[in-house]
């Protein structure tokens, strides 16, 4: 990958194999200061002809994918879907004593294969030309990228937050004490948002208007292409904002969530089970149930 400002001052992004196409870069302001520092990384390893080495990058993944678009779901793909790029970072190298902490992992790493490479006697001249390229990169090590000093956030070793996710309640958080085996404290959605709580209803209520709107529409067979607004999205930041200012209040070592991969499953459980209780014996009533009550809660993101 290749960052770089095009003459109006854009951030762009070419990838190898793909040269002949320029990617600028369109994304919020809270976002912004990730894309420049990958410029920045790139520009100082340039700069200082190779010395410095790329395993310090703070963009450490990319991947370019294709997104269905809401505004524009007619017509032909390239028209109703647009390009997405997922960048996978590495939060320590925001810092100069978050770097050192990454710099000591990878040299303890680089040392030990190199040990247990001499280890084996005669190398062939593939594994000396191994060796020498873990050297090459040891040394680069030695010359870290330039960052603002902050310090490093340490939590007490057995203290965890661990997170539950459903429907009706999007979090409730539990703080452990793993030593003594006892729950610390117990917060359910009301109180992780406190004042905030009124816009998870006012969400709610919005997704109601919003299908009754659509419903109306499909029966005069009227343009129904009326979206949500960010109201989702924004309760979901505040929720994560919680739950990460909670687990530094208490100085948690780790944050436990569900996996991602099972949410939907879970999710899909959750509304069963509600609706076998609510109308036992009825499958169309469940199932119609079960379809109002996904319009009327709230969902994460990615459910």
């Amino acid at each position: 990958m290749k960052w770089h400002k095009n003459e109006k001052g854009r951030l762009c992004l070419r990838f190898n194999g793909l040269s002949k196409h320029t990617f600028p870069i369109y994304c919020d302001r809270r976002q912004l200061h990730w894309f420049q520092r990958f410029l920045e990384d790139q520009q100082i390893k340039k700069e200082g002809k190779n010395s410095y080495s790329s395993g310090l990058f703070t963009l450490r993944s990319a991947q370019l994918a294709w997104k269905e678009d809401k505004k524009k779901n007619q017509g032909e793909p390239w028209n109703a879907n647009r390009l997405v790029l997922f960048c996978t970072v590495d939060t320590r190298f925001w810092s100069t004593e978050g770097t050192q902490l990454a710099r000591e992992e990878k040299k303890d790493k680089l040392l030990k294969t190199i040990i247990s490479m001499k280890e084996k006697g005669e190398l062939t001249t593939n594994q000396q030309a191994f060796v020498q390229k873990k050297h090459a990169t040891l040394a680069k090590l030695h010359h870290p990228f330039p960052r603002p000093s902050r310090k490093l956030y340490r939590g007490k070793d057995n203290i965890i937050l661990g997170v539950a996710m459903g429907l009706e309640k999007p979090a409730t958080v539990a703080i452990v004490d793993g030593d003594e085996e006892k729950v610390i404290m117990l917060r359910n959605i009301k109180q992780l948002l406190g004042k905030d709580y009124r816009l998870l209803n006012r969400q709610r209520q919005q997704k109601q208007t919003l299908s009754h709107f659509r419903h109306k529409a499909q029966k005069l067979s009227a343009d129904n292409q009326k979206g949500e607004s960010n109201l989702g999205e924004y309760v979901d930041r505040l929720i994560a904002k919680a739950i990460v200012e909670l687990a530094k209040q208490s100085q948690v070592s780790a944050i436990a969530v569900p996996q991602i991969e099972d949410i939907t499953e879970i999710v899909q459980s959750e509304i069963k089970a509600k609706a076998e209780v609510k109308i036992p014996g009825c499958e169309k009533g469940q199932k119609e149930y079960a379809k109002q009550y996904r319009i009327n809660i709230h969902h994460w993101s990615y459910v």
